[in-house]
């Protein structure tokens, strides 16, 4: 029997990449899309996850588990501490889309610097790769850039050049005295193309999502 897996968003932003990199990585395995992009603004509006938002996301991830789904991929970094809580009442695997991500920074250096474009995911993108660096028993140091305005230069305006451009200032400085660069926010994906003049290693976190969800899946 073939597998599948449900994704809930709390933006179309990635949508469309992340279902081709499923079906480039993982072909054979069905994807169901869950988007709600109310979340991320009820989120964004007051600084971090309302009980609305958690309760929200707790019924995407009930009605995924009815679908019949193998496992359910959060795609919104800020919201994946609220993924965290719910993880105990399902039944199926929930795979946070920064967590290879994090796990990968920790284990490339100790010196790791995050850039991000949403406040509100600073900390969660923070504290996952602390707890990852916990769990491999390492000490490391994080350097975080806030690229204040970017998202919504990329979302509201569609502006991709200007928000490459204010991103990339802070990926080339972070990039100067880290080990490593972690990209935040998965729509920053449209920034790798510009990268190969960067000589760090330089991680977003779609493609290893996906990578770590087939391995889930036991594929």
């Amino acid at each position: 029997m073939s597998k599948s897996i449900a994704i809930v968003q709390t933006s179309a932003v990635s949508m469309n990449e992340l279902n081709a990199l499923c079906a480039e990585i993982m072909p054979e395995v069905r994807v169901y899309n869950i988007i709600d992009d109310s979340l991320i603004k009820e989120v964004n509006a007051n600084g971090g996850p309302t009980v609305g938002v958690r309760n929200r996301m707790f019924q995407y991830y009930k009605q995924a588990e009815s679908l019949g789904v193998d496992a359910i991929l959060n795609q919104c970094s800020s919201v994946g501490e609220v993924a965290d809580q719910i993880r105990p009442f399902i039944s199926v695997p929930i795979v946070k889309i920064d967590e290879a991500m994090a796990r990968k920074a920790v284990s490339l250096g100790s010196k790791i610097g995050v850039v991000a474009t949403v406040q509100t995911t600073t900390g969660p993108s923070c504290r996952l790769i602390e707890s990852m660096a916990k769990e491999a028993g390492k000490e490391i140091t994080i350097d975080l850039h806030l690229v204040r305005d970017a998202m919504m230069v990329l979302i509201e305006k569609g502006d991709k050049e200007l928000h490459n451009k204010m991103v990339l200032h802070d990926v080339e400085k972070a990039a100067e005295t880290n080990d490593v660069v972690v990209l935040a926010q998965g729509s920053m994906t449209v920034l790798l193309p510009l990268l190969g003049h960067i000589k760090k290693p330089v991680l977003s976190s779609p493609r290893l999502a996906i990578e770590y969800m087939k391995e889930v899946l036991k594929l």
